[in-house]
């Protein structure tokens, strides 16, 4: 039975009072970003934190049937760097479980004013607690660069941290109202991927592509309490710090779809076709293209109907 079929999108009253308020849609739709109210209880965030670790030391609910080349696939023999691995949600239950609340998909779905909202992708991540470790930092980029071959515009992500998350530990951080600026040719996807540049390139092109739109560079670092969720629009500028406290900064790092996100060609300047995760894992449409929609990898979180 898939999540689709055993999942009821309802919500109690008290969680329709956690809802983004007509203000908060209205900030977010300006400024690119959203601190929620307290989606997650404490025993929830806990459970997160201990099925992490968990699956830090070798337990998997299953595991993915193809390893694509661009996995990011965090394991023990790499050290005490940045740990990234992706597909959480379909590699431990528990996990996936807890990220399926309706309501998180719920307060996507007001955001993005979309009547669904599936699960893309999901990232455990791990921060170290030392603070020269210089993969800790992640250098400025917006996540739709990544998501060439989807073709929404509406996408967004879901920061969620397993602690309350300050600027010591090296939350996230926005480029506020960048989310609505237009991009620079050499900034698009036909171009260098953000991963094939250094942190120096990077920070030149965000200081660019804010002249290019008269901007001002504005860097909000987001405090995130335990339990609350900060919301970005997929063409926000965003990075985070360095993790100089004394514990390791742990969160989930959640990409969701809107419904009427589907899969589409789409090839580089210099002709290659840019291909994502998804491509090799996913079923096939009819048409034979990636399926964007399939409720093995990608579940539905929210549907109004």
């Amino acid at each position: 039975m898939t999540v689709e079929d055993s999942t009821t999108f309802t919500l109690t009253a008290e969680e329709l009072s956690l809802l983004p308020s007509d203000e908060d849609v209205a900030f977010y739709a300006e400024h690119g970003w959203y601190l929620s109210k307290k989606l997650f209880t404490d025993e929830e965030v806990e459970q997160l934190e201990a099925a992490s670790e968990r699956f830090y030391a070798g337990h998997r609910d299953r595991t993915l049937p193809a390893r694509p080349p661009k996995l990011a696939y965090w394991e023990p023999e790499k050290g005490d760097v940045q740990r990234h691995n992706d597909y959480i949600h379909y590699e431990d239950d528990t996990i996936g479980r807890i990220l399926r609340k309706p309501l998180l998909g719920a307060v996507a779905a007001r955001l993005a004013r979309a009547e669904q909202i599936r699960v893309f992708q999901s990232t455990l991540i791990y921060k170290p607690p030392v603070a020269e470790e210089q993969s800790n930092i992640v250098p400025w980029h917006f996540d739709r660069h990544y998501w060439s071959t989807s073709t929404s515009e509406e996408m967004l992500t879901a920061f969620i941290p397993f602690h309350d998350c300050g600027e010591e530990m090296g939350t996230i951080t926005m480029v506020d109202g960048s989310h609505l600026w237009k991009e620079m040719a050499e900034a698009d996807s036909t171009s260098l991927h953000f991963a094939e540049r250094d942190r120096s390139e990077l920070d030149q092109m965000l200081d660019d592509n804010a002249a290019y739109n008269g901007a001002e560079v504005r860097k909000i670092p987001v405090h995130i309490p335990k339990g609350h969720v900060n919301f970005h629009h997929c063409r926000t500028y965003h990075g985070s710090g360095a993790n100089v406290s004394d514990r390791p900064r742990r969160a989930i790092s959640f990409h969701l779809q809107d419904g009427a996100n589907r899969y589409r060609d789409f090839f580089r300047s210099d002709g290659t076709q840019v291909a994502y995760n998804h491509d090799l894992l996913v079923r096939r449409t009819p048409e034979g293209t990636p399926d964007y929609s399939d409720p093995e990898f990608l579940p539905l979180l929210w549907s109004e109907h």
